[in-house]
């Protein structure tokens, strides 16, 4: 008797250990995950100014001294919101684009990839994109390095919550958690760095260090299950039969044919059919939490920069700066509240996010609110909103979907968010011409 119970207390804690580590790896994944984005957001402004600077400059000194001159009286020029020449959102739309475009397409076939090798390529792509942003010369080189780092965070975003399936479902809490750290500490550790008189281009070969932490937190915090299709085929690996092992399984006893038969059809590979049916089942979530991230970078990357308040301790860059700390705090928090509690409302979130660009909106068309301690908090509360409609979408489709499915249903739905950000940033560049033009 003692012996079984003390078998039992060496399991419970084993197991404790187990999910501990799985969901802390899930963490540091999500976090590394998201970091190249949060950070090149951050720091593509600094340095495609510097370089339009130095290339301006080194072409035709003259036009250098007019485009200066032109970009110092412009805030003024009857304009009263300080505007930028060109909008945030076209930042924003050269960092979403790759991946909308993996993720709408990447779905379909990304299950014959081993997981193994999909984790090398996101690392390589993500340390490519911070060395090629940090050794960039001209505009267009910086836009490629955005593109690779882009190209990383959509494929480990599906890569990773497909991922989630092998573990318990906790790790999904684990995974929102650190995505949403991946703002706060990315978009703090890129200004603390510069603030201590580190160059934007330093800087980048700093966050080197993240690649190699995403490559470390998989490989050697994880636990997974026996069975997972680390390097080889995941069909495989799952339960997928060849014609000649069905021919040789005729011939064998009805009990062993009926398992296998079971078993095929509990993790058989999904057709092109039932994958577009999927896709269809899910079609309330994804839309959803794109209306979401919609309304919510609409603000961020439409309107933010837009609401400006003159008589404040804060100058133009520095009260955009802490909006934009504000955003990440609310997203961080909300996405690791899991735990705590689950919302399945999803378009009830939605709703309240577009009330919230249609009152900020109204704002920077007739300032009406008293002051901007009242803008940082709808703003924070935007990003309470955002990060609750993100973990609660995947939350509930990997609750609501068979095992056969959930895989490719995690992946398929992470298309939401993109496709909301990237029409958020194509409305936001007449909001910007127009507001500007007053």
């Amino acid at each position: 008797m003692e012996r079984a119970l003390n078998r039992d207390s060496i399991q419970h804690l084993n197991d404790r250990y187990r999910q501990w580590r799985n969901w802390s790896g899930f963490w540091l994944l999500g976090l590394c995950n998201n970091f190249a984005y949060v950070v090149m957001l951050s720091a593509a402004q600094d340095i495609l100014t510097k370089q339009e600077s130095e290339n301006a400059t080194l072409f035709n000194p003259v036009l250098s001294t007019l485009d200066t001159e032109f970009q110092d009286v412009n805030p003024g020029n009857g304009s009263r919101y300080d505007c930028n020449s060109v909008s945030t959102a076209a930042v924003l739309l050269a960092d979403i684009l790759p991946t909308l475009i993996i993720k709408m397409t990447a779905p379909l076939v990304i299950h014959k990839v081993p997981y193994g090798f999909r984790v090398f390529f996101c690392v390589t792509m993500a340390a490519t994109g911070f060395l090629v942003v940090s050794f960039s010369s001209t505009v267009w080189m910086s836009i490629i390095g955005v593109i690779f780092a882009s190209t990383s965070a959509g494929f480990g975003e599906l890569s990773f919550l497909s991922l989630t399936v092998f573990y318990s479902r906790d790790v999904l809490g684990g995974w929102g958690s650190g995505t949403g750290g991946a703002g706060v500490l990315g978009a703090l550790l890129y200004a603390g760095l510069i603030q201590v008189g580190l160059s934007p281009q330093v800087t980048m070969l700093i966050m080197l260090t993240i690649p190699f932490t995403m490559l470390i937190s998989y490989f050697f915090l994880l636990l997974p299950p026996p069975s997972f299709p680390q390097w080889k085929h995941e069909e495989r690996d799952r339960g997928i039969l060849t014609s000649e092992e069905r021919q040789r399984l005729m011939v064998e006893s009805q009990e062993e044919q009926d398992t296998s038969s079971q078993e095929d059809g509990r993790s058989g590979m999904l057709t092109l059919t039932e994958k577009m049916h999927i896709f269809k089942c899910l079609m309330p979530f994804v839309c959803a939490l794109g209306l979401v991230y919609f309304a919510e970078y609409f603000i961020n990357q439409g309107l933010m920069e837009l609401l400006y308040f003159r008589n404040i301790f804060l100058t133009h860059a520095e009260q955009y700066r802490w909006y934009q700390t504000s955003y990440q705090v609310g997203v961080f928090v909300s996405r690791s509240s899991l735990c705590c509690f689950k919302i399945r409302k999803l378009w009830a979130l939605a709703l309240l996010q577009v009330l919230n660009a249609v009152l900020l909106l109204l704002e920077v068309s007739y300032q009406f609110l008293p002051g901007a301690w009242l803008v940082f908090a709808i703003i924070l509360y935007e990003g309470l909103l955002g990060g609750t409609a993100y973990v609660n979408t995947f939350y509930f489709i990997s609750k609501e979907t068979g095992d056969r499915q959930r895989e490719f249903a995690m992946a398929a739905a992470s298309v939401g968010d993109c496709v909301g950000i990237a029409l958020a940033a194509v409305a936001a560049f007449p909001v910007h011409r127009y507001f500007c033009s007053l």
